[in-house]
């Protein structure tokens, strides 16, 4: 049996994005986006420049703080538009955490977050199905950073993890807003 490995890691992403979390986005508010339901979260906030601004980028302290919806959102569309704009775009020499590769803008509402998130998915999505099954299994090279040896199915496997953890962790605060859940 020959299997289409690239067909498989594309269809559990489509049908978590599917059947679960685009679902799940529908109906969200800007004060449910933005909702804090511990102190102390990291969130998308006003920069001060006109735009928005998103917490604790490259950042990895230990115990890791709560997040806002709009934190996972955010977090969830840029794990897949820096990894399209790395791997997928010229980028010249920039590995996948080079700065340069951050979107331009960071959306504050919810209409935005799930708009941003639906782009970085269809983008990211579009690309990856375009893979054969040697451009899966080639190394990521220097732009993969200390992955630089990982093959491409590996960092796709990841995106693919990051969607569906941060996915149910929005259903989750979802649920609790909805239900009135107060510290």
């Amino acid at each position: 049996m020959i299997v289409d490995w690239g067909s498989l890691l594309v269809s559990q992403l489509e049908f978590y994005w599917d059947a679960h979390l685009r679902p799940r986005l529908d109906g969200l508010t800007d004060d449910e986006y933005l909702w804090e339901p511990v102190a102390g979260c990291w969130t998308v906030h006003p920069d001060g420049k006109g735009g928005f601004a998103y917490d604790g980028y490259q950042q990895h302290p230990t115990p890791p703080p709560f997040t806002t919806i709009a934190w996972r959102i955010v977090h969830t569309a840029t794990a897949m538009s820096t990894r399209t704009s790395t791997f997928f775009r010229d980028s010249g020499d920039a590995d996948m955490f080079d700065l340069r590769h951050w979107p331009a803008t960071i959306p504050g509402t919810a209409a935005d977050g799930v708009a941003f998130l639906s782009e970085c998915y269809r983008d990211w999505h579009d690309n990856i199905a375009a893979l054969d099954a040697d451009a899966l299994a080639r190394p990521l090279g220097p732009k993969g950073g200390f992955f630089a040896d990982d093959p491409m199915a590996a960092l796709i496997i990841h995106i693919n993890r990051e969607v569906m953890h941060h996915g149910g962790e929005i259903g989750v605060l979802r649920d609790l807003y909805r239900e009135g859940f107060k510290p």
